[in-house]
């Protein structure tokens, strides 16, 4: 986000419906009191933006999109505005990521691990230094990964992989006929090429142009003692070469990313995909599969029909010989209450085995 083009001074007087008011009009405040009231006064703005997303009369019922894709771009735009909204709220640094604020905590770790050394004061949202402090909790407790009997430790801007039941397929689907060599595109925080080489296939090359994303692999394989058995590249998807398997967890929507972590989530035109696909064939040996791990959440969105991933496959000289299908199993595939319920309850991620046509 740009730099807001006015600021004022905010502190423990601060009245919450003022401080609501001048954020929704694009003013900052810049917090000079006690940084555990400026917590609070975060959680009150939001709920005020919570508050305002809804239907203002109870009997008044709320407008219900035409379509799924309506209804994905109109929830896309609210979470930008309340991410703006709640932005407006700053917090003063000053040499050595020390915040100068009544019951600040020491935040050093979390933001060299975000940021990287850094010796000059600056402002940053409150928002921000939350999640940068959430991320360094993710990093140190890691992410359970039944598949591995281990834990996975996303760093900061490396997607978290909480949807296990992709992992669990990639550690499940049969294996082609005498597998040493495997590569797995878009390596992120390493746990599917952790998950091959636990399977038993003697050489993974992961690659990536994430630096964020390749250190994060390294730490993550050396702690699993796969450091070994991983290579790790730096390349827009494929390393040179070709392999028995080729794997690829590309992100599922297709839709711009608002901000750099999204680009796990959101692959603006496909193109993750229709590269991966693209290339697959020049990339495997005769006989060999490549495994594309992919979400029909889009097709349920109406953002993009099964067809088109089929001919897609069918111009890259592919063709489907098998698929693993997975019901999802986090929280939001059950919230009723979710804005994408529908497409969310309708949701199957898939393994696609693809060979050379």
């Amino acid at each position: 986000m740009p730099p807001p083009k006015r600021v004022v001074i905010a502190d423990d007087r601060t009245n919450a419906d003022v401080a609501y008011r001048l954020a929704c009009e694009g003013t900052a405040l810049l917090w000079r009191g006690d940084f555990q009231n400026a917590r609070q006064l975060l959680q009150a703005l939001a709920r005020r933006a919570d508050h305002k997303a809804k239907p203002a009369k109870k009997n008044k019922p709320a407008k219900i999109p035409a379509t799924p894709t309506e209804a994905f771009h109109l929830h896309r735009q609210a979470q930008s505005q309340r991410a703006r909204t709640l932005a407006m709220l700053l917090i003063p640094f000053e040499d050595g990521y020390t915040i100068p604020l009544r019951r600040a905590p020491d935040v050093k770790l979390a933001c060299n691990e975000a940021y990287g050394r850094y010796e000059e004061p600056f402002i940053a949202s409150l928002r921000e230094l939350l999640g940068l402090i959430g991320a360094h909790e993710w990093r140190r407790t890691g992410v359970e990964i039944p598949a591995l009997e281990a834990r996975i430790h996303p760093h900061y801007g490396v997607f978290s992989p909480v949807r296990g039941e992709y992992v669990q397929m990639v550690a499940d689907a049969p294996l082609p006929a005498g597998v040493n060599l495997a590569f797995d595109i878009g390596v992120g925080t390493g746990v599917l090429s952790a998950v091959l080489a636990k399977r038993g296939i003697a050489r993974v090359i992961g690659t990536d142009q994430d630096q964020r994303a390749l250190s994060c692999a390294r730490e993550n394989l050396a702690l699993l003692g796969f450091d070994n058995k991983v290579e790790l590249r730096v390349a827009d998807l494929f390393p040179e070469g070709r392999a028995p398997l080729v794997v690829c967890n590309p992100p599922w929507v297709p839709a711009r990313p608002s901000s750099p972590i999204e680009y796990a989530v959101y692959d603006p035109d496909s193109r993750m995909l229709r590269g991966f696909l693209a290339g697959l064939s020049e990339h495997l040996t005769p006989g060999g599969e490549g495994w594309l791990i992919l979400s029909d959440l889009a097709e349920h969105l109406g953002l993009r029909p099964r067809e088109q991933l089929l001919e897609w496959i069918a111009a890259a000289g592919l063709k489907v010989t098998g698929r693993h299908d997975v019901r999802p199993t986090h929280p939001r595939a059950s919230d009723d209450t979710d804005p994408l319920h529908t497409a969310r309850a309708a949701e199957v991620t898939s393994l696609w085995r693809l060979a050379a046509a």
